[in-house]
């Protein structure tokens, strides 16, 4: 399995929102595209889809920007993932009309393995890593 820039950038963008947005102020995509490097064209498609999605709300005007939909530590980072991304198993579901075969065992495991992981961690534990991170920089 691997997960796409979309992905990716989605997880970094809702981490952005979380830590910047504690004034109540939208925060808008061309300051998060500066902090994190990436594109503000391709920030606002995956923004797009993060409100479609019920993940963010938007704010027009001047002093416009997203915003959070909800507190952070109610985002599990495979609910995020699997709005970008889709399903999160390695492999599809097995073909029913092949003969049973002890290799999906595998795949299984691998799955709730990765299932696990990713909906037992929230946005809101990944401020608080941010913020351990960025205070060990200084």
């Amino acid at each position: 399995m691997r997960i796409s820039t979309k992905g990716r950038y989605a997880l970094r963008l809702m981490l952005d929102i979380a830590m910047n947005d504690a004034e109540g102020k939208p925060v808008r995509v061309k300051d998060i595209a500066k902090r994190q490097e990436v594109s503000g064209k391709y920030l606002e498609q995956i923004v797009t889809r993060l409100g479609r999605g019920g993940m963010v709300c938007s704010a027009r005007g001047p002093a416009g920007g997203y915003r959070l939909a909800r507190p952070p530590e109610e985002y599990t980072i495979g609910e995020i993932l699997r709005l970008m991304e889709g399903d999160l198993s390695p492999v599809p579901e097995p073909n029913p009309d092949l003969p049973p075969c002890a290799v999906e065992y595998v795949w299984k495991k691998l799955s709730t393995a990765i299932n696990d992981v990713v909906d037992h961690i929230t946005l809101q534990d990944l401020v608080h890593l941010q913020h351990e991170m960025d205070k060990g920089k200084g």
